[in-house]
């Protein structure tokens, strides 16, 4: 398995351990993916996961940048156009040291806004 997909395993299992009920991993369309997408009571929340071992150039969370915000916003928007009425939703940010070790995950809620 590649480090990035069992990073994201690592990751749902960790949300779920939460709480949290898993719908949809790797949510594609034309604006791009979204890693994760779980139900956490009432709210929808969108999740990106991010695997560095190393801080060069910021880490994991310095990756999520402004276009990149933009792509999971337009994604998340895409995937909610299926839903009436649209529920609360947030973004979250889940960083990883180590891509099978629960224990290095880094979880940031609500990493930026809907826009």
């Amino acid at each position: 398995m590649l480090p990035g997909a069992q990073a994201e395993q690592t990751a749902a299992r960790f949300l779920q351990g939460q709480g949290m009920r898993l719908l949809q991993s790797n949510y594609r369309c034309r604006f791009g993916e979204i890693d994760l997408i779980l139900q956490d009571g009432s709210t929808l929340v969108f999740a990106e996961v991010r695997l560095r071992s190393r801080r060069d150039f910021g880490g994991a969370a310095a990756s999520i940048d402004a276009r990149k915000q933009h792509r999971l916003v337009l994604t998340a928007q895409h995937y909610l156009s299926r839903i009436s009425p649209a529920p609360f939703c947030r973004f979250d940010a889940l960083l990883l040291a180590d891509a099978a070790d629960a224990g290095s995950i880094e979880w940031i809620k609500g990493a930026f806004e809907l826009g």
